[in-house]
């Protein structure tokens, strides 16, 4: 049988490209059981797993003009759980992802050109999934977000879903270079995460009462944790524009069903250049920005520029070896240069009943950034938002503004520093 093989899609060229001894564009997700993993059967699991979702059964290789995903003739192992540092891409066997069992969690970390957040969440929830079937002999209805492993992998699942934007007039957006908080960097093996569990029952009010959705609220207090941050950073050159990236699933806007990568992002945020904003004004000004950003013909515009810029005939020609300094350059340029922070957000997971005695938590971390201090992520499961806000300096200033923004709006918060 033919090796399975993919040209890497339109988002992921720029991990590869953006590739150093000391880092890689990594993700991490868990889940928390009610009893220790049971490695044997979890191995079983992720074995199932990978057979239904094959792209996760591929490494990371270059060709002449491109990168390519190509199918590893091996099965992965389920490892010891280490740090996201130090950042390399490729785990054991060569996979572009790692399974772990740690206590009572099972924990995946995923090379972001292999997948996004969402395709990462499907082969996370799937696999604890398969591990509690097989563990505990429980029905399992399946859905969207957990397959069944003994279906036949489905073509789309695993296509390049940027494709049907050959063709389509783009528009690249214009943008300033954003404020970025200053620190004390940290050796590249460490990563400082702080852990902020808040509960839905008080957060949601609290968007009702500003009309906005969570992920707004939640960005509006970043941006009004920034700018705290900095109006007491002292440095006579600092930027003036705050700015939140927040990553966006293209798949419920465009019906596509791909695991791989296949999201956008928008910039969301304020220029104190004038003076600060107090914190209605923030949220306002977020949520309008939100709103307009995430239609879905303003994203097609943006994506099919970026998709243009691939399929340039001139581009495409050029060597890889060129092309990789390119794309990093152009990242460098383009890329953190107009964000202060990221917050990406999966959204709140509701599992099946037969799942959810077994399921007490869920986490979802980014790795080390490159061009920025910080970023921070989110996942929603049994009244919780599970915040992770992860960094690369000592200060955790950001964090701390952060949380007595919610706190000023009546929200209580657990934390943990690690």
């Amino acid at each position: 049988m033919t090796a399975l093989t993919m040209r890497l899609d339109n988002a992921s060229n720029i991990y590869p490209a953006s590739l150093t001894k000391r880092y890689a564009s990594l993700f991490r997700q868990s889940v928390t059981l009610s009893e220790p993993v049971n490695v044997n059967y979890l191995q079983q699991a992720l074995n199932n797993t990978v057979q239904r979702i094959p792209s996760f059964g591929c490494t990371l290789k270059n060709g002449a003009f491109w990168w390519y995903l190509k199918e590893l003739d091996s099965m992965p192992t389920v490892g010891e759980l280490a740090s996201l540092s130090p950042f390399g891409y490729k785990f054991h066997g060569g996979y572009l992802f790692k399974v772990s069992a740690d206590g009572c969690r099972i924990v995946l970390d995923v090379f972001h050109a292999l997948a996004d957040g969402k395709g990462g969440q499907t082969f996370l929830l799937t696999l604890t999934a398969e591990y509690l079937r097989l563990r505990y002999g429980i029905d399992i209805p399946y859905n969207d977000l957990i397959l069944d492993p003994t279906d036949t992998p489905s073509k789309r699942e695993s296509e390049d879903s940027f494709t049907e934007f050959s063709g389509k007039k783009g528009a690249m957006e214009q943008n300033d270079s954003a404020y970025h908080a200053n620190g004390h960097k940290i050796g590249y093996r460490i990563l400082h995460n702080e852990r902020i569990i808040v509960p839905f029952d008080e957060l949601k009010p609290v968007a009702a009462k500003y009309s906005c959705t969570v992920t707004e609220l939640i960005t509006a207090a970043m941006v009004s944790a920034l700018q705290e941050v900095h109006k007491h950073d002292h440095r006579k050159a600092k930027k003036s524009a705050i700015k939140v990236n927040v990553p966006v699933n293209l798949r419920p806007l465009f019906g596509s069903r791909t695991l791989r990568n296949f999201s956008s992002y928008i910039n969301l945020g304020v220029d104190v250049a004038n003076g600060y904003y107090d914190f209605d004004e923030i949220v306002k000004i977020v949520s309008a920005q939100k709103r307009h950003l995430v239609l879905k013909s303003e994203l097609e515009k943006k994506v099919a520029a970026n998709v243009a810029l691939e399929n340039n005939f001139a581009i495409a020609m050029i060597p890889l070896f060129i092309k990789k300094r390119v794309i990093d350059l152009v990242c460098k340029l383009k890329g953190d240069k107009f964000l202060s922070q990221t917050f990406s957000n999966l959204g709140n997971v509701v599992l099946p009943e037969s799942m959810q005695k077994y399921v007490r938590e869920m986490d979802f971390m980014l790795g080390r950034q490159r061009g920025v201090p910080g970023a921070a992520a989110g996942v929603g499961y049994n009244g919780n938002l599970y915040l992770n806000f992860s960094r690369n300096i000592a200060e955790n200033d950001f964090e701390s503004y952060f949380v007595d923004q919610l706190h000023q709006l009546g929200i209580t918060t657990k934390q943990v520093s690690e």
